[in-house]
């Protein structure tokens, strides 16, 4: 599969399975801290579908199917003064990663808000995301992450 033979679109009702079984396997994954809840992912998905002014999901789709997903949050940041896109979760289908789709994800959000700040996180370890996270500009803030989120979630 070459670059060019891949789609970028939003989540569809349709998709919701698909991506909540994505999710299943990317919060499992070292790639991240926590590991979700089937609350969560569904919520995070119903969320992108109710055209939420906070989230939008995307689905990466080749050879005719999903084999992988995008999700960015909207916020404003007081420190950079500006409205702020987080990519929240990139998740490809192991057989399809390594082929520009996650980087074609971070053009195509970039692209389309040019005019916003972007912040992305990454585990310390997860040294080939991180690396490739800093060839598109970003940088490392020194910044200790602290969040408090309710027990029934």
């Amino acid at each position: 599969m070459n670059k060019q033979n891949f789609e970028i679109r939003k989540i569809i009702e349709s998709d919701k399975k698909i991506v909540v079984d994505m999710m299943r396997k990317f919060y499992s994954s070292p790639a991240l801290i926590t590991n979700g809840s089937e609350k969560i992912f569904l919520n995070n998905v119903e969320s992108c579908l109710k055209n939420s002014p906070y989230i939008e999901g995307f689905v990466f789709l080749a050879e005719n199917k999903i084999v992988g997903y995008g999700i960015i949050a909207k916020s404003f940041s007081t420190e950079f003064g500006g409205e702020c896109i987080w990519i929240e979760d990139i998740y490809l289908e192991e057989n399809f990663r390594g082929q520009g789709i996650g980087t074609s994800f971070i053009n195509f959000v970039k692209e389309n808000y040019p005019e916003k700040i972007f912040r992305i996180e990454a585990e310390h370890d997860n040294l080939k995301a991180v690396q490739t996270y800093k060839n598109f500009g970003f940088k490392e803030l020194p910044y200790l992450e602290l969040v408090f989120v309710k027990e029934d979630i």
